[in-house]
């Protein structure tokens, strides 16, 4: 049997559990369906901090925050920051308890737009139900968009490196030497948990300058993402120079300043830092690598880890590629094209998080932009179903 409803929400992580509040706010029969926090879960490893403090919420109508999470256990922001991943999933975990968030806990395995006049989407989810909607939110996040460089990946040996997404258990790699390729915030949380973990020795390769050990200041991104909801347009409507500023005063934030706390768990004998380099080539030898960088020096390692993040290809997302939708879906360099209230030129189906970055701005590969994108998203569905025009 065939379930209805208003507003299917596809993902559960911090931006799908922000559109299903907002959707109960207005009223908004919906469905979410997705293993709540799954990426958070199982391709983060235990042991990691999240770089945003406590004033960084789910909550779109800013009353179940972190802060207020942090009041009824007789905390203070400073008693958790930086705020652990255990912890920020305690906190999610209360935040979808409190505004009786219930997802279906499987994963879409085909979404399809229905050919009659009617418009509705149709999903078929991996435990054979299936649900027809009049609107459809994409909250995916991360899980589909790994990077990996071509030009680096055709100079590894098959099979003898991973992303960091999918390597979170580093108990194996104790006693073991290991290379890490990349230099942001990832790159650096890795070698602190390698060490943590008892690595032998990490190597860490990057393009550009290594990043300093610094608290950059985020107090401009909150406002900056919180304008959009009056006025969504302006960072599409910035002529190139104003945005290109924009978006490399964020890449700043990010990649030239690593979290102080890291600074004991890397500056350490076993750790070697290779800036301005890249890997020239990668030569298997029985079980270890050999590898050379691009400044003439070599060394030996047991595995190596892509640090590499992550870039939007939406054709790679499965339910995409098995349904009907993507042949209609206009894309712009990967990404698809999204109107002001996050809508693509499918009436009714709405993407949000790091595919809405190209339209909306960095922040949206982040938690800064998950009120935003519900206010947004929400009042144009609301919009829809009183029949006035978005």
């Amino acid at each position: 049997m065939e379930q209805a409803t208003d507003l299917l929400i596809i993902g559960a992580g911090p931006y799908g559990l922000a559109m299903a509040a907002y959707a109960r706010h207005l009223g908004i029969d919906h469905v979410v369906v997705g293993k709540p926090m799954d990426f958070w879960k199982v391709n983060m490893p235990a042991g990691m901090y999240l770089r945003t403090g406590s004033d960084v919420q789910i909550d779109p109508l800013g009353i179940h925050t972190i802060e207020k999470f942090l009041e009824i256990q007789g905390l203070s922001p400073t008693d958790v920051e930086p705020l652990s991943l255990q912890f920020y999933l305690s906190y999610a975990q209360w935040f979808q308890e409190q505004k009786q968030i219930d997802a279906v806990p499987v994963l879409i395995e085909r979404l399809d737009c229905a050919d009659s006049e009617d418009g509705r989407f149709r999903a078929s989810m991996e435990n054979g139900q299936t649900i027809s909607a009049q609107h459809v939110v994409i909250a995916i996040g991360f899980k589909y968009f790994q990077h990996l460089p071509p030009d680096l990946v055709e100079r590894l040996p098959a099979s003898r490196y991973a992303h960091t997404c999918d390597l979170v258990n580093l108990r194996h790699l104790q006693g073991k030497r290991c290379l890490i390729v990349g230099g942001r915030q990832s790159a650096f949380e890795w070698t602190a948990l390698l060490n943590d973990a008892g690595c032998a020795a990490v190597h860490v390769s990057h393009r550009h300058d290594s990043p300093v050990f610094n608290r950059p200041d985020h107090s401009w991104i909150a406002p900056m993402v919180e304008a959009i909801v009056d006025d969504p347009g302006w960072f599409r409507r910035l002529p190139q120079k104003e945005r290109d500023a924009v978006i490399y005063r964020f890449w700043a934030v990010g990649r030239l300043n690593i979290e102080p706390w890291l600074e004991s768990r890397v500056v350490k004998e076993t750790v070697t830092l290779w800036p301005k380099t890249r890997i020239a080539a990668v030569d298997e030898i029985h079980d270890v690598l050999s590898v050379r960088l691009d400044n003439g020096r070599s060394f030996l390692v047991d595995a190596i880890i892509l640090a590499t993040g992550y870039r939007v290809q939406i054709g790679q997302v499965p339910f995409l590629t098995r349904g009907n939708i993507l042949n209609r879906l206009t894309t712009h360099n990967g990404f698809p094209k999204l109107d002001e209230q996050f809508q693509t030129n499918i009436p009714g189906l709405f993407i949000t998080s790091l595919p809405a970055t190209q339209d909306f701005g960095p922040f949206f590969g982040f938690t800064y932009g998950v009120g935003t994108s519900a206010k947004l998203i929400g009042r144009a569905i609301a919009g829809r179903r009183r029949g006035q025009p978005v």
